[in-house]
């Protein structure tokens, strides 16, 4: 998997386009596949098998970057002037070739400005999950993650093992090979170059500890919110050895919280049960911050017990995901639907806010909402984006209008029933079989069924006007398709642009096909986090336009391998997120 030398920025990929008919079918197959592999050959047992350490050399690499210890040689945490530490966390980066590279360039800077305050890099970057889109495969890693990473932050010591450590959290586009390929990157006895990053990990999940106080735990949910056996073994081994009134910013795959309205959906839960494991371990222990990607955008909750955020940041590459569907509130305390958090610790989340220097009140998400539902508004131009899945349902126009020749009176119940089904196993896949589902089904199913016909019976009566159909029966076939699936494909991909502008806008449905269709990569986010004794600051990133594909020109000089002009103009989100914990108590002093 060497970085191709020869390759430029043209080569490379641009965003995948997700309603492509070819990427469909490898989806589909990608996912039976890993849903296999994830049922009978999970990957994460193989590997624990393969490491057949005990606790104490568990909790000896979780330490192992401390100062201190003996691999200082190799990198260390090491508190700076004001005794913090800095760490950089970004997600879901290995899609189009333009915005994973602009992301990777901001994170391998030295310093980047925010409000007037200079923020060195971080002594560790934490990759949270998607490192490549669409599916797992060398070439999308090759091209979309190791090249844009090198070239962005150039090795400064190619034969030597220092430098700043990067651990990774699988998602599930990651596991749609079985975890074979993130496997053989992150998880390498021989430490993986990423530029100038060293990978140090041995398994999908991780924890380290970044001061006497703060540790860092990730977790690998695999593809259906499970938690295998060695890696709860994992964790406890963790926790025991882990001081009293330790504190945890914890990493999942997924936001959890913002899929509690999602029946079936265990994200929260599974992240809840890897906090009880460090709640019945750790004595005093707390977890000020838990953090997401997996949802392409930034999104921050505060918890109601005054400390706790919950952030979703989502924007190292991958599309954009919409902001406009956000819950104000999220209700954390549902034990009917064993839905909880920390032991009802915290019971309702509220959607975090700010003010401008003006005085306005913004809320603490980006895009935001008023933009996001301007950007929707693509959707109305569906078929110049998604050509190919406008001809697939043409096809399908096509062969019912052929029924509809043959079987004229019959066509107005088969073609309701084969649109308003096919559509109800689409919109059900993701949004469940709620009534909404099934009314929104048969609405779209009666439209195309309307449109079908109406094309049907237009097409025939022009064809009719210029020849005899019956003289020319191969011609009226071929030109019938030709007319069904050309024009009638723009129609189809018209109603269902529409269908995915009014379903998301204002149904709250379909939110991720919605803009995944228009394959957005504006709105870019990282986090910079401080780690200080006394709580964490945040600092969360944006870089609102990425640059054209042809503005990366060659550097010349050090740094990365391309630049653009103007420079990337990285911007605050929000003012710095301050989360205060309280000190431990005092040891008790007798006489």
């Amino acid at each position: 998997m060497a970085t191709p030398s020869d390759k430029t920025p043209r080569a490379l990929p641009y965003m995948a386009g997700w309603f492509e008919p070819r990427l469909l079918i490898k989806l589909l197959w990608r996912v039976i596949v890993s849903d296999v592999f994830g049922q009978y050959a999970d990957r994460r047992l193989v590997l624990a098998a393969l490491d057949p350490v005990d606790p104490k050399e568990l909790v000896r690499r979780a330490q192992q970057f401390m100062p201190g210890n003996e691999n200082e040689e190799v990198w260390a945490f090491k508190p700076d002037e004001e005794g913090a530490v800095w760490i950089d966390y970004v997600a879901d980066l290995g899609d189009g070739f333009d915005a994973t590279y602009a992301m990777a360039s901001l994170l391998a800077r030295e310093t980047l400005d925010f409000e007037g305050k200079d923020l060195p890099r971080g002594q560790l970057l934490v990759m949270g999950g998607d490192e490549v889109y669409p599916h797992a495969s060398a070439e999308a890693y090759r091209d979309k993650l190791l090249t844009p990473y090198r070239w962005a932050f150039p090795d400064p010591h190619p034969g030597l093992l220092k430098g700043p450590p990067v651990y990774a959290l699988p998602g599930n586009h990651d596991w749609y090979d079985g975890l074979v390929l993130f496997l053989a990157l992150f998880s390498r006895r021989e430490h993986l170059h990423l530029g100038g990053w060293r990978t140090h990990q041995r398994r999908s999940y991780f924890a380290l500890q970044l001061t006497p106080q703060w540790w860092i735990w990730g977790m690998d949910s695999q593809l259906d919110d499970d938690m295998d056996q060695p890696q709860k073994d994992y964790f406890v081994a963790i926790a025991k050895e882990m001081p009293e009134n330790s504190n945890i910013i914890l990493c999942g795959p997924e936001p959890g919280w913002l899929y509690t309205r999602v029946i079936g959906n265990g994200s929260l839960k599974i992240m809840d049960y890897l906090a009880w494991i460090a709640l019945r371990h750790c004595k005093g222990v707390r977890i000020p911050l838990v953090i997401s990607g997996d949802t392409h955008h930034y999104s921050r909750y505060e918890g109601d017990d005054g400390m706790t955020q919950f952030v979703t940041s989502g924007g190292g590459g991958a599309f954009l995901h919409p902001t406009h569907q956000l819950a104000k509130t999220v209700d954390v305390y549902r034990p009917a639907d064993e839905i909880t958090w920390m032991k009802s610790s915290v019971k309702k989340l509220t959607l975090g806010s700010w003010k401008t220097k003006e005085g306005v009140p913004q809320e603490a998400c980006y895009p935001s909402r008023a933009d996001s539902m301007a950007m929707l508004r693509g959707n109305l131009r569906f078929p110049a984006y998604n050509p190919g899945f406008g001809l697939v349902l043409g096809a399908i126009y096509w062969l019912l209008g052929l029924l509809g020749s043959f079987f004229p009176w019959d066509i107005w119940y088969v073609a309701p029933l084969v649109m308003a089904g096919g559509f109800y196993a689409y919109t059900k896949r993701t949004e469940g079989s709620s009534t909404k589902v099934k009314l929104v089904s048969i609405v779209n199913g009666v439209l195309h069924s309307l449109a079908t016909i109406g094309l049907g019976a237009v097409f025939a009566s022009l064809n009719a006007l210029v020849f005899d159909p019956t003289d020319w029966p191969r011609l009226h076939f071929l030109l019938f398709a030709a007319e069904m699936i050309g024009l009638g494909g723009v129609v189809a991909a018209e109603l269902f642009g529409i269908y995915l502008y009014v379903s998301s806008g204002y149904l709250d449905l379909n939110h991720n096909d919605a803009f995944s269709s228009m394959r957005r990569d504006s709105h870019r986010n990282f986090i910079r986090i401080r780690i200080a004794e006394d709580g964490l600051t945040l600092y969360p990133i944006g870089l609102t336009k990425v640059p054209d594909r042809d503005a990366w020109i060659k550097n010349g000089g050090p740094g990365p391998a391309y630049v653009t002009n103007p420079d990337l103009q990285p911007e605050p989100i929000e003012p710095a997120i301050v989360i205060k914990v309280t000190p431990p108590p005092a040891p008790v002093v007798t006489a």
